[in-house]
């Protein structure tokens, strides 16, 4: 029961961004995408949850192609945080975490809304922003209030058993480092609980000590993937980054000259 990828080629323009790509999201970890500006992480991501088609390969969500799946069905595996997050009209916090919940007009889970919708307050710690306008907020909190809606569309009963995935592409920008350890704490916990979590971070620490697994992008290829110590090393990371980077292990650090 995965998010599945084989053989991706894909491109905007006709210009190509992927090749040959092939990567699976698994319940309970945390994949990280990492890798220079213009190595295909977004892309990747945006082709993982259906909202790019590629021009060659598969995306399979629990072995069903995705072609076969419509919006609302794909919503229902996965929620995406993408980097752009405009709000053209002025809806407040609550509003915006409440365009989550995907169970309206389900009996069963009306008599959960209220809680479930406390609960992911209180976890992302917006408490002192719900009622708020969202367009008075900075970006790093526009971040934290559209991370709170990501995490409710994939809330579940907890006797359920349905595989969820979590997409995040760079959520961690704008964030100071208070807020920014405790989303990662989050998805640490959400990972904790089952979701599969796939994230495209630029700090490569935070990707050491956080990912269970890491793929490095470089050109639109996969150059590494596995656990941070066989990917993250002086060698990939100085070819790939093309800069002098230095890696000691006992904890895993990486540092410029």
């Amino acid at each position: 029961m995965t998010i599945r990828a084989t053989s991706i080629n894909a491109e905007i323009d006709g210009v190509p961004l992927l090749s040959n790509m092939s990567i699976e999201i698994v319940p309970g970890e945390v994949l990280a995408l990492v890798g220079p500006n213009g190595a295909g992480k977004s892309t990747l991501l945006n082709v993982l949850s259906g909202d790019l088609n590629p021009v060659q390969g598969s995306v399979f969500y629990n072995e069903r192609n995705i072609s076969q799946l419509d919006v609302q069905e794909r919503a229902h595996y996965r929620s995406v945080m993408s980097q752009a997050l405009p709000m053209v009209f002025d809806f407040s916090v609550k509003d915006i975490v409440e365009m989550g919940w995907l169970h309206s007009g389900h009996h069963f889970y009306s008599d959960r809304f209220q809680s479930a919708i406390q609960q992911i307050v209180d976890q992302c710690n917006i408490s002192s922003l719900i009622n708020r306008r969202f367009n008075t907020l900075s970006g790093g909190e526009h971040k934290r209030v559209h991370f709170a809606r990501a995490l409710l569309q994939l809330w579940k009963h907890e006797d359920s058993l349905e595989s969820k995935y979590l997409m995040l592409d760079e959520p961690l920008a704008n964030l100071d480092i208070r807020h920014e350890l405790g989303l990662l704490s989050v998805i640490r916990e959400a990972a904790a609980s089952g979701i599969g979590v796939l994230i495209v971070l630029h700090d490569l620490n935070l990707a050491a000590k956080f990912a269970d697994k890491v793929a490095l992008l470089h050109q639109g290829k996969i150059v590494c993937l596995g656990v941070p110590t066989d990917v993250l090393t002086t060698k990939f990371l100085t070819s790939v980054y093309g800069v002098p980077i230095n890696v000691k292990s006992n904890p895993l650090t990486i540092s410029y000259y």
